[in-house]
Order: structure tokens, then C-alpha cells, then sequence
């Protein structure tokens, strides 16, 4: 599944994709992807893409949180966790960094 979304993010122009593999450090998923898009609209269409590729890929509906407003939206299928950003929403949050940061915390 990482790979269907580094390849729908990469065909949809997502900028600056970074995938953390957290498998067995988090309960939550094994990937986190941290992508951005350059506007509202884009993050917008970046997350509707995705959700169609993973769809047509048999991987069901994920979860999407923050479509309305597309500042920050999250999408969870489950094995990943894709969070996509407007670049300044992504600055102030700097989430890739908090996960480094907890990797590196503990030795791993």
C-alpha cells in the first residue's frame, strides 16, 4: 500500500513527500506520509486522488479528516497515515519532525 501512495501523491504533484516507517513503534499505522500541496485546492485534490487509487485499488474507503477546509487534511487507510499540508500549516506543525524526534529519542 506505501508504494500505491508515494505513486498517487508523486502523479497528483504532492510536494516535498516524506514517508516515516513506524512499524512496531506505534500502534496507529506502520507508514506515515507527510506530503504537501501548494494551495487549499490542491491539498484537496492530492487527498481526492488518493482516496480514488486506493479505492480502485481495493483498499475500501479510508478516513478523511480537514477535506472542508483543506488547510491539514489526514487520510487513514489503515496500514498508512497520510497527512497533507498547506506548506505553512506544515512549518507550524512540523509533525515529520516530532516523529525524527521520537525514532531518535530512542535509539532507533
Amino acid at each position: 500500500m506505501i508504494d500505491l501512495v508515494l505513486q498517487s501523491l508523486d502523479d497528483a504533484k504532492a510536494e516535498q513527500t516524506v514517508a516515516i516507517d513506524i512499524t512496531g513503534k506505534s500502534s496507529l499505522t506502520d507508514h506515515m506520509v507527510v506530503t504537501s500541496g501548494r494551495s487549499n485546492r490542491h491539498v484537496s485534490a492530492v487527498a481526492d486522488q488518493l482516496v480514488k487509487v486506493l479505492r480502485e485499488h481495493g483498499f475500501g474507503k479510508p478516513r478523511i479528516e480537514g477535506l472542508p477546509h483543506a488547510d491539514w487534511v489526514l487520510v487513514d487507510a489503515g496500514d498508512v497515515i497520510v497527512h497533507i499540508f498547506r506548506p505553512e500549516v506544515r512549518e507550524f506543525y512540523n509533525i515529520e519532525k516530532m516523529w525524527a524526534a521520537d525514532f531518535a529519542a530512542d535509539g532507533r
